[in-house]
């Protein structure tokens, strides 16, 4: 039988302002970890001011490498090539400040650095603080301000700027809405390799009820966006699969995909293993993992899980008893206790590496703009 669960979390759509482009702009990837001869040269290169060096060791006390991980080495290490001129780097500890990340938190202070950056031409740094006009963070709201450095950070080839200008489009902010025109634009930071775009054009062909429809196309976009790490994307995937079979799919990619989300935090994807698990569809009915799937989604979502599943919870608890359900109870907390954060990026082995760490992105914090970074292990 199918409960109210399955047509409550089937929709998906544009986001709204999402706070990942702030978020993608502030982080480049890094190379592999020196050996202690290297990392010994390079503080020592690093101490007599050399920019690249720098930035090398910020990102060691950044993700933990070679040396104890110490956010606060991380962002002086990046201040200090920041104020040596680095635009990266000021792009960088613009977005500490704006975190709070090994720094008191301090919008003005990130405001500061992302206009120094936003001057030597770094577009990346022109978007995030194009976000912060359009969010009055640390400046004046101002959206057209907001508008015209999107627009030259677009012309310098950044598909991020070309999706943000879709979405204040398509929303009718700072901008004429035009639902047409905003397509154009995520066509444009598709073609600038764009995973938010791809994700924004792949919801209008699965989801948007102003838009015509092309599931396999739909797929195809979705992918794009799920294979550079977006987690709404995974789960969007995901959904878009189950919802129809007849669409070509590997079964163990479908579990992945769901499972790789609900891991980064996305409670939506854990409802639905746990639909999959009481259905018994791709996978032997189980009502105790269906339990399990649940409990873990009500951890992560809250009040919004809660809505979603408690029937299911109340039916499938009654169904496999008290004791199974304590048992469920506890193997959900333990796993959430390693798994607290919800991420909107993950990224995966063989990113292309640069100069900066491979990070986790947690969504913000309530009434906060920025979201966590976080060092991934053996990056």
């Amino acid at each position: 039988m199918m409960y109210t669960t399955w047509t409550i979390i089937r929709r998906s759509g544009i986001s709204a302002i999402p706070l990942v482009c702030v978020l993608w702009t502030a982080i480049p990837a890094y190379p592999k970890p020196a050996a202690a001869t290297d990392l010994t040269n390079i503080r020592a290169h690093a101490e007599q001011g050399s920019v690249r060096d720098e930035i090398v060791l910020a990102g060691d006390y950044f993700a933990g490498t070679g040396v104890p991980q110490d956010l606060k080495m991380a962002a002086y290490w990046y201040e200090k090539a920041a104020g040596h001129g680095s635009p990266e780097a000021q792009n960088q500890i613009g977005y500490f400040y704006q975190a709070g990340i090994g720094v008191p938190q301090d919008s003005k202070r990130a405001i500061h650095w992302y206009q120094l950056a936003a001057s030597s031409g770094f577009a990346r740094a022109k978007v995030n603080l194009a976000v912060a006009y359009l969010r009055g963070s640390g400046v004046q709201k101002n959206s057209d301000i907001t508008v015209r450095l999107l627009n030259e950070a677009f012309q310098q080839g950044n598909g991020t700027a070309a999706t943000y200008l879709g979405i204040l489009t398509y929303f009718g902010i700072g901008l004429k809405e035009d639902k047409i025109a905003a397509e154009r634009w995520f066509e444009a930071g598709l073609k600038l390799h764009d995973p938010l775009a791809a994700y924004n054009l792949g919801s209008m062909y699965s989801t948007d009820i102003n838009h015509s429809h092309d599931l396999p196309k739909a797929a195809e976009l979705l992918r794009q966006a799920a294979d550079a790490g977006y987690v709404p994307a995974m789960h969007s995937l995901g959904l878009l699969l189950v919802n129809h079979p007849e669409l070509k799919q590997d079964p163990q990619q479908l579990r992945t995909l769901l499972e790789t989300a609900a891991s980064a935090g996305s409670w939506k994807s854990s409802i639905v293993l746990g639909i999959l698990s009481r259905d018994g569809r791709g996978t032997p009915a189980d009502d105790k993992a269906a339990y399990y799937h649940f409990r873990v989604a009500l951890l992560q979502g809250g009040a919004q899980a809660e809505h979603v599943i408690k029937k299911d919870l109340e039916i499938l608890s009654a169904k496999i008893g008290e004791q199974q359900s304590q048992a469920a109870i506890s193997a959900a907390g333990a796993w959430y206790e390693h798994h607290p954060l919800a991420l909107v990026f993950v990224y995966k082995e063989g990113t292309p590496r640069h100069d900066f760490p491979t990070v986790g992105i947690a969504y913000a914090s309530e009434g906060s703009s920025a979201g966590q970074l976080l060092p991934l292990s053996g990056s």
